[in-house]
């Protein structure tokens, strides 16, 4: 199963999204973003696109909030993955462990908000952050995500 992960787009349109990103979409089994789509065009174009899991940022417009949750737990191929935009608490400083504290019994926590990717193991738990999209700031570089499910967990940043 092939996960495409997306972050902090700050974008309307999926016009504005990296054309390899726009690309590895079309191929995924599940798409997550982790919120600030920041416009309702963006999140309608996704959503045309299969298995498509969202969570609202804080920096998404009322009504995107109202209609996403702040987080989920998926299942994918026996995993279970945490999805989340943890903008409380502020940026960096320990963000994993309010995140992970949000979900029970999970292998994957995949989140947003700091614009700074994350791929590592920590205690057999996955964090996984894919940055921004657009590489809005403080990225340096647009950025997503893929994760891979087989008969393990393979993870990958993929810088644009």
């Amino acid at each position: 199963m092939k996960i495409v992960v997306l972050s902090d787009s700050h974008t309307d349109s999926i016009d504005r999204l990296p054309r390899k990103s726009i690309d590895e979409l079309s191929g995924a089994d599940f798409i997550f973003h982790l919120g600030d789509y920041t416009g309702r065009e963006l999140l309608g174009a996704l959503r045309r696109f299969r298995n498509f899991n969202g969570v609202h940022g804080n920096m998404d417009p009322q009504d995107i909030k109202h209609e996403l949750p702040a987080m989920q737990t998926i299942e994918v191929a026996g995993h279970r993955i945490g999805i989340n935009h943890p903008s409380e608490g502020g940026l960096a400083a320990g963000i994993e462990e309010r995140v992970r504290a949000k979900f029970r019994d999970v292998d994957i926590v995949v989140y947003g908000h700091t614009h700074k990717t994350k791929n590592e193991y920590k205690n057999g738990i996955l964090y996984f952050n894919p940055g921004s999209v657009t590489g809005t700031f403080p990225a340096m570089t647009k950025t997503f995500g893929i994760i891979n499910i087989t008969e393990g967990v393979s993870s990958e940043i993929v810088t644009v």
